[in-house]
């Protein structure tokens, strides 16, 4: 009898409760289990990379989102599986955690929702947001309502006023008869109400988001358009799954109809999240900040890259860019044939000036080859330009002849004084 009652592509062994799960001719099953694995096995790996591009974030504001994100990630895979308990068949197990999980698991994705828009909020009108752990403790806060709520609900429904199974029908099977005897025998009705928190959730994440777009920070409006875009999703599946729940099935389809229901909710919104959200939210998180410019980044690592001529004259100085610029020193005249002066440094630019040394650069030569007794009756030699025309020599005289030329200018004996000329 069991292989006669076996559907098509589930194997004798199955339990009636999984038909669901292989039944060829049930091809709703089939096709929402193979889309909820599928998002389970993104939404690790999405994870993942998450936690992977928090070392490269380098905007402190995307690094504070990050909890906030990988919490609304785990409450995503938590709707997945929540997938499988309406595609098998209904028990005590099962009807309870679909009671209980259904309104606690979008509490969870949507109270993440709503305060990643209050901190974009913020962020638009001062651009720098709240701290993480606030942000944490206030989406957990919003959390447990919904987990009181279907605590208390399930417990009223449940425990304190259990409904006596009915006298299973003579002809009934076993599946009927598991169904009956198990608390899922509520009203679609019911079953809605006890989500109106959740609904408050998503219209407040509406409107949270639509406050992002009047900041005055327009570059944090785009990641508030995401979860706008995300919210404005969520609430037309809702609309469609609560309209086909409470009135659709009941006038075509029957009772058959609500487990199908439920679970496409389930898939369609939980793969909403991962495509309109977390995929574009996990893509900016390595973008930059307001405070970066692309120019500045690329300087910080290669700080090379702008050297030219230019900035070589600007930090060099004319003697070191004279001897490091080889190219530029093959066309100047040999060193030889020009003077130097002894007394400034060869800047690598020809000078037509003359110049006299004063008494005191003098005076200092000397005393640093050998002691001098200088008497004070000496006076300054005068420069005259129109005898050093004709010079060839750069070396200032010596000590004793600049000495008994201003002695003899003191006595009036010498009528030229000295002229000692220097290549400016």
């Amino acid at each position: 009898m069991a292989s006669n009652t076996t559907p098509a592509g589930c194997g004798p062994e199955v339990d009636s409760l999984y038909y669901n799960l292989c039944d060829l001719g049930a091809a709703w099953g089939v096709v929402l289990e193979a889309l909820a694995a599928a998002g389970v096995v993104v939404s690790f790996v999405l994870l993942l990379s998450l936690l992977a591009s928090v070392p490269f974030a380098r905007d402190k504001n995307r690094r504070s989102s990050v909890a906030l994100h990988a919490g609304f990630l785990v409450c995503t895979v938590g709707l997945f599986g929540l997938t499988f308990a309406f595609i098998v068949g209904k028990d005590f197990s099962t009807c309870a955690s679909r009671r209980f999980l259904f309104g606690v698991l979008f509490a969870g994705c949507f109270a993440c929702l709503l305060m990643q828009s209050v901190r974009l909020n913020v962020l638009a009108r001062r651009d720098d947001g709240p701290r993480a752990w606030v942000l944490c403790l206030a989406a957990a806060a919003l959390w447990l309502v919904e987990v009181v709520i279907n605590t208390e609900w399930l417990i009223i429904t449940v425990v304190r006023l259990p409904r006596g199974p009915p006298p299973p029908p003579p002809n009934a099977t076993a599946e009927t008869a598991r169904a009956a005897a198990t608390p899922c025998n509520i009203a679609n009705e019911d079953f809605v109400m006890a989500l109106i928190y959740v609904m408050a959730l998503i219209l407040a994440v509406v409107a949270a988001s639509l406050a992002v777009m009047a900041g005055k920070h327009s570059h944090w409006k785009k990641d508030g358009g995401f979860i706008l875009l995300t919210a404005a999703v969520s609430v037309g599946i809702w609309v469609a799954w609560i309209v086909m729940y409470v009135y659709g099935n009941e006038r075509r389809g029957g009772p058959t109809w609500d487990d199908p229901t439920l679970a496409i909710a389930l898939v369609a919104n939980a793969w909403a999240f991962l495509l309109v959200y977390t995929i574009p939210d996990i893509c900016g998180m390595t973008g930059g900040g307001a405070d970066e410019s692309p120019q500045s980044f690329g300087d910080d690592l290669y700080p090379n890259r702008g050297v030219g001529y230019e900035t070589i004259l600007k930090e060099q100085s004319g003697q070191n860019m004279f001897v490091e610029n080889k190219a530029f020193s093959m066309e100047e005249p040999k060193q030889a044939s020009m003077p130097v002066s002894p007394y400034s440094g060869y800047s690598g630019q020809l000078r037509g000036s003359v110049y006299q040394p004063t008494e005191l650069a003098l005076i200092s030569k000397a005393v640093g080859n050998r002691p001098l007794e200088v008497s004070y009756d000496m006076t300054i030699p005068r420069a005259s330009t129109h005898s050093a025309a004709g010079s060839g020599s750069g070396t200032p005289p010596a000590h004793g002849e600049a000495g008994s030329a201003a002695h003899a200018h003191a006595n009036g004996n010498s009528g030229n004084g000295v002229q000692m000329t220097s290549q400016w």
